[in-house]
């Protein structure tokens, strides 16, 4: 495994503009990877993904992407937990990012989710670094929110889609 190396978690092509350039900066050599059970309809998981692929052709990044819509593990998962859902989903995209970078050699993981403002950054980190652990591998924790608003207008400028919700059930219901 190299030190230097990092499997990025990316929940979108929009988050992940920022989000790259700046663990790049910090010497990291990044791959990413997208896995996101949780994203609902079917038709917002398969729009993420095509702005995802556009991004990465843009900028000829190295994605690896799990195109299994696994919404039904996501909704066993949090059904009578809503409360937790979030939780519930960080782990469940987390760990599989876990395991992904162990089986490429990857010592490092990190998560575009730390760029938005509305998500749970304390519980992020937390999970982050507990799992990492439980693999033998570091999280790397960075404060990416003060980056949201240039990585959303550099998407746009991209001609990106640009959501407007985490991707779950529940914060769609929300909006």
């Amino acid at each position: 495994m190299k030190k230097d190396d990092l499997l990025l978690h990316i929940c979108c092509g929009p988050c992940s503009i920022y989000s790259w350039k700046k663990l790049e900066e910090n010497g990291f050599n990044i791959c990413g990877y997208f896995f996101n059970p949780n994203i609902h309809p079917y038709s917002e998981f398969a729009r993420r993904l095509d702005a995802l692929r556009s991004l990465a052709r843009q900028q000829g990044r190295d994605i690896i992407i799990d195109e299994r819509y696994l919404m039904e593990d996501y909704l066993r998962m949090v059904a009578n937990r809503e409360e937790q859902r979030c939780q519930l989903c960080y782990r469940m995209r987390l760990e599989e990012t876990a395991l992904k970078a162990r089986e490429k050699g990857i010592e490092n993981i990190s998560t575009t989710l730390l760029i938005s403002p509305y998500q749970k950054h304390e519980l992020l980190k937390d999970m982050g670094e507990k799992i990492a652990g439980e693999h033998g591998l570091h999280f790397v924790y960075e404060d990416l929110r003060p980056g949201f608003r240039e990585s959303m207008r550099l998407a746009r400028e991209k001609g990106l889609y640009l959501q407007g919700y985490c991707g779950c059930i529940y914060s769609e219901k929300k909006r």
